[in-house]
């Protein structure tokens, strides 16, 4: 079912999320001050192209015991920039695809996807692309830790 739900998105409109993704991903990487955003920018593009089975979660959840408020001080800095320059046009981007793929009735849950993908384009940096498995074990390990 997830390979049918992908080749939907793909068909209805994912191709041109994945590409405006893609394109962040190569100015990101050309821009010196900006290179910072790649490897987020790279992640994303990956959901993009194939949101189902695929989940974008922090990487505070992968690794809890890494938390460092100096990284987060910075990755907040990086959010602020790619927002400015790359994240309000890839947000506007998923919700025009989410609801042109709303509008029929087979592209529901592809549109959904998009809306979700949309709030992640506007604060990325942090964020890594897991299976949709990977990301549950990652926060029921959280869960069991934080009731220790």
């Amino acid at each position: 079912m997830r390979t049918v739900l992908n080749i939907l998105n793909f068909v209805l409109g994912g191709f041109a999320t994945t590409l405006g993704w893609l394109l962040a991903t190569i100015i990101s990487a050309l821009l010196i001050i900006t290179l910072p955003l790649t490897r987020s920018c790279w992640e994303i593009t990956k959901l993009s192209f194939i949101p189902w089975g695929n989940e974008a979660i922090h990487i505070d959840e992968l690794e809890p015991q890494s938390k460092n408020s100096l990284l987060n001080a910075g990755g907040t800095v990086l959010n602020i920039i790619w927002l400015i320059l790359f994240g309000w046009w890839l947000c506007i981007m998923h919700i025009t695809a989410g609801i042109a793929q709303c509008l029929t009735i087979i592209g529901i849950p592809v549109g959904v996807a998009n809306f979700k993908i949309a709030a992640i384009a506007l604060w990325p940096v942090g964020r890594r692309v897991v299976s949709v498995e990977t990301a549950r074990a990652a926060r029921e390990a959280n869960a069991h830790r934080r009731f220790q």
